[in-house]
């Protein structure tokens, strides 16, 4: 069975893994992402020389998931994340014409709903997105049983949605980035406990709500009853059949229970129901994969691109 080198670049690692065209993940390996403040694109190419040059010979091609507004078709990248040194980069053609090898590159957030399409939690469904809680907000649309990449390479952006409508938004905070992100939630707990946001992180703040921890449990409540909100909005525009939540804390079963908790809050208060029983309500389910989501969903969008042998 054919090979391929998957690559997941993050802001913090570059994950990557050789795998077979049923997923399995044959090797896997990661190094820290050069830091755009002190590093330039050839830093970070050199990096991935290295991983390719080891096992060049013995993979069909290559697959990336990456941060940003990327066409799916070349690997251009409109932005990049946290990889401020590849915007401008044709990724996909660059990799070609370097390596001698086939590529595909995809937006994370799409990679992570495409392997929850393929074989997890978005399996089946033909209407459905998918959510991502980390450092910001992830996001992906499945519309009529397809990845839905819109226009501009840019639909499913969710981290720049806007969560303050009082005119602040020349301030970062107003962007579901920063409130929908861990981020969010350990602010949120910070202001019950008068403790430094940045001493806090998602493992913690769940060690504290599983134990029954009053401030825990009302930070979260509050941060999903935001997350709710959006929800709402998406799924009033979209009418999907559900909507999946990955990232590291939707690992925790409580981060689901609550959330969906703060939907039906919401949905039963809304005064149009009455009269529109009709509105689509949410439904929210955790995601099957979670560290090798990205991984996963970019093997199969090589695959769907270039056909697998």
């Amino acid at each position: 069975m054919a090979r391929y080198l998957v690559f997941d670049w993050g802001g913090t690692l570059i994950k990557h893994a050789v795998m077979d065209g049923d997923a399995r993940i044959l090797e896997q390996g990661e190094r820290p992402t050069p830091d755009p403040h002190s590093s330039t694109k050839e830093d970070f190419l050199a990096a991935i020389d290295d991983v390719v040059a080891a096992r060049r010979d013995d993979v069909e091609g290559i697959a990336v998931s990456m941060p940003g507004m990327v066409d799916d078709a070349n690997g251009h990248c409109r932005s990049a994340g946290h990889l401020s040194y590849l915007i401008g980069s044709t990724i996909g053609d660059e990799f070609r014409e370097r390596y001698g090898l086939p590529c595909s590159v995809e937006n994370d957030g799409r990679s992570a709903a495409l392997a929850e399409l393929w074989r997890g939690s978005l399996r089946g469904r033909r209407n459905a997105a998918f959510m991502g809680l980390g450092t910001a907000v992830a996001g992906a649309l499945v519309l009529d049983g397809r990845l839905h990449t819109g226009a501009h390479a840019s639909a499913g952006e969710f981290s720049f949605l806007v969560c303050d409508w009082h005119g602040a938004w020349d301030d970062k905070q107003a962007y579901w980035a920063k409130s929908g992100g861990v981020g969010g939630l350990c602010r949120l707990v910070a202001e019950r406990t008068g403790e430094d946001p940045d001493a806090l992180d998602g493992r913690i703040v769940f060690e504290r709500a599983n134990a029954g921890d009053a401030d825990a449990l009302a930070g979260l409540d509050a941060y999903c009853d935001g997350l709710a909100v959006q929800l709402h909005n998406i799924n009033t525009l979209l009418d999907l059949e559900v909507i999946a939540v990955g990232g590291g804390i939707s690992r925790q079963p409580l981060l689901i229970e609550r959330l969906s908790a703060a939907i039906a809050r919401m949905e039963e208060s809304c005064p149009m129901r009455p009269k529109n029983p009709s509105i689509p309500v949410p439904e929210v389910t955790a995601c099957t994969f979670f560290n090798e989501a990205n991984l996963i969903g970019a093997l199969y969008h090589f695959v769907d691109q270039h056909g697998s042998d």
